[in-house]
This record gives structure tokens, sequence and C-alpha cells, in this order.
């Protein structure tokens, strides 16, 4: 059944308006909170929706999990750095801020060489912290600052200098958020003292260990939207504490997969902030919990869907390699299947290097066989900053054993 918001029923039954209001924020399900929508006292009620997405999100972490485990490492690995390439740009994106696949690819390999100086540095850096589940503080308005200063300041101030926080912690003129056509969405929280007391209270409430992690992940979600604390970057920072949280209670992964399905979900999004910000719905914050607990469980749901898909045809494939040019070959055979494995879950398949060290083989014997596969038409070679990256190409296998299918018929 869907949650019908105040805002509608002030228009539809006036009449019924205030005891509506009432009876929910009185009601045994609803979460009440120390902070202020607008004069409102902010409350949520957990309703059946919120209640069976919740646990269809834990049923398919469970499932994440078990794909993980039983996947190849380094499958996990090269899987786990395609979707944090996918998150960094569609975070970015998202903002307006212009970023290439191949941009996040570069900075995540010169942090591998230690080149520290690109752009995106330290954005990047936060999260692969997510993955190594390296702690990060989120109980003080300094530690929302220094996640802030080492996250996204130094684009900030990049694109415009005026734009750094100028405040004790935060910024201390208004700010406001405008649509495409310049009209005023919301006006962040002023003067900065009010900004650094709604923080502390939406800090309390994101640490109070009581109330579910994921109910927390999403409520701080929109009290940090509606604060605003900063001239510009309030987004990407706001997402990656969200995928911070979430990578406390589910796979690492899937705090890789949220911006891109806020992304392909932006009007629900966007809208559910409008809806909350009204004074209408009086501090109901109920649209946005349902919104947001549904983009974790969209997000989950894509997550399980490609592991599940990759798994399956890494197993197809790995079944198969029999049956290709000079598999009977036991380093050929090894090769295939790496080159399998690369070509389903990496970015751009892998290097020399990967393949020496994966096969225990010198470079020179690597290549000989790799031309072996070259001559069997299988090979996909790719170069990035004049480094080759080496792949195979599946619709070709699937030719091979399409071919020995029917010859084994005949």
């Amino acid at each position: 059944m869907e949650y019908k918001t105040l805002e509608k029923i002030y228009y539809s039954s006036p009449n019924d308006y205030e005891k509506i209001y009432l009876d929910r924020y009185n009601g045994d399900y609803t979460h009440r909170l120390h902070f202020d929508i607008g004069g409102n006292k902010a409350f949520f009620i957990v309703t059946p929706d919120i209640q069976k997405k919740m646990l269809g999100i834990q049923r398919m972490d469970k499932t994440v999990s078990r794909l993980c485990a039983q996947l190849p490492g380094k499958a996990i690995e090269q899987f786990t750095k395609r979707c944090l390439i996918d998150e960094l740009v569609l975070t970015n994106s998202i903002e307006g801020v212009s970023s290439t696949r191949r941009e996040m690819y570069d900075v995540l390999e010169g942090m591998g060489r230690g080149d520290a100086k690109k752009r995106f540095t330290g954005l990047t850096q936060k999260y692969i912290m997510l993955q190594r589940g390296e702690g990060i503080r989120l109980e003080t308005c300094e530690d929302i600052r220094k996640i802030y200063d080492e996250l996204v300041l130094p684009e900030v101030t990049e694109e415009d200098p005026k734009n750094a926080p100028d405040g004790v912690l935060f910024r201390k003129d208004s700010v406001s958020v405008c649509s495409g056509t310049q009209k005023e969405i919301h006006r962040g929280l002023y003067p900065e003292r009010k900004i650094i007391s709604a923080m502390e209270s939406a800090l309390e409430y994101l640490n109070d260990e009581s109330e579910e992690l994921l109910l927390r992940t999403a409520v701080f979600h929109y009290l940090l939207g509606y604060i605003h604390p900063f001239y510009d970057g309030n987004g990407r920072l706001n997402r990656f504490i969200s995928s911070c949280m979430m990578a406390k209670e589910l796979e690492p992964v899937s705090g890789y997969r949220l911006s891109y399905t806020i992304k392909e979900n932006l009007g629900d999004y966007n809208n559910a902030f409008k809806v909350c910000n009204r004074p209408q719905n009086k501090g109901d914050l109920t649209p946005f919990v349902e919104m947001f607990i549904s983009v974790i469980e969209k997000s989950m749901s894509a997550l399980r869907d490609a592991l599940e898909k990759r798994s399956a045809l890494l197993t197809h494939y790995s079944l198969n390699i029999g049956s290709l040019p000079d598999a009977d070959s036991e380093i050929i055979y090894e090769l295939y299947s790496v080159l399998i494995q690369a070509r389903l879950f990496s970015e751009n398949g892998v290097s020399m290097g990967e393949l020496c060290a994966h096969l225990n083989r010198s470079g020179e014997t690597v290549r000989k066989k790799l031309a072996v596969v070259k001559n069997s038409g299988l090979l996909i070679t790719k170069t990035v900053k004049r480094e080759k990256f080496y792949g195979i190409d599946l619709e070709l296998i699937d030719n091979f054993i399409a071919y020995n299918a029917r010859q084994a018929h005949e």
C-alpha cells in the first residue's frame, strides 16, 4: 500500500490533516528524531514496504557474500576495481563534475605506483578505504570537515576558490540549491552555529546503534542534504558517507554501486528531498527513507545479478576450455583460464606482469604462448598508456563451442 505523504493529505483532506499528522507522529512504529525540519520535529515510520525491502537487502547480501567467496580472489579484485571506477565517475557526474573512466583508472594505477598528484586522488583513496575495511570516524563535526577536506576540497577549490569553506568548520554564508533553471529548491541552514548544532544532532542519530544501520544511513543522507554544510561538494560527501555506512553492514563492494543507482533514479531521489523539505510535510521523512532503502535494494539487486551472471559465464567457459585450440598444453589451458577471467571481471584486461605472476612463467614464455592464442584469432589486446592488456574474444569462444557441439552430433 502506497504511503500517502502529509503534503497530499494537506490538499486532499484538509479537515483530517492535523489528526493524521498527530497519529503518525505519536504512532507505535514511529521513530522520532532530535532534529527540526522547518520548525517541525523530524520523524519517520518503518512501513511494511521498508521492512520488506530491508529483509530483501539482507538476503541479497548473503548471496553476494557467497558469490564473493566462491569466485577467484583475483576476479573479485578486478570486479571491485571496475565497480569503483563506475562509482567515482558517477558520483562526480551527478554534480556536473567531469571525469572519465580512463581518468579514474589512471588515478587508481597512479596510486599503486605512489603517484598521488592526480585529480580525484583524495576521492579515490577514501573509497579504497571502504574496500579494505579501514575505519572512518563519523562522530564529530571535525570528522565531517576532515573527510570533506580529503575527499573533494582540492577539486572544489580548483573549480572555484570562493567555494572553499570559510567558517570555523563549515560555510559562514548562506547557500541555495537551485534547479537547472536557477529556481531555488532549498536553502541550507544558516548561520554556521545552526549548521554545527544540526550536524551534531544528525551525527548523534547516525551513531545510535539502537537503530538499524540502513535506516540511520537513509535518514542521515537526508539530514546532511538538508543542512548543506558546504558551498559545493555536499553531494559527493553525502554519497561517500552512505557508502561508508553500507560497507559496515553489507559486502564492501556494495558501497561502490550507490551513485550508479542514484543516477538511474535521479528523478525519484531529487523529488524525495523536495517532498520532505516542504512545510506541509511537517518533518515526515518516511518518503525519503522509503526512496533511499529502495535505492539500496536496487543497488544490491544489480550487484547480485552482475556477479551471478559473471559467475555462470565463468563456469560455462571454464568447462569448455578443453575444446579450444592448443588447450591440450597445460600452460595454454591455464592462459585461456586467466584471459577468460580478465574478460569477464576486469576493466581493461590483464597485464603482462600479472600474467607472468599468475602463470609463474617468464615474460618470454608468456609472450610465446600469447602468440599461440593470437594465431587462433581469440586474443584481444588493448593498449592503455603504452601498456598492453590482454583478454579473449568470448563471442568467438561461443562459436568454437557451438562448432564442436555440431561436430559431436554428426
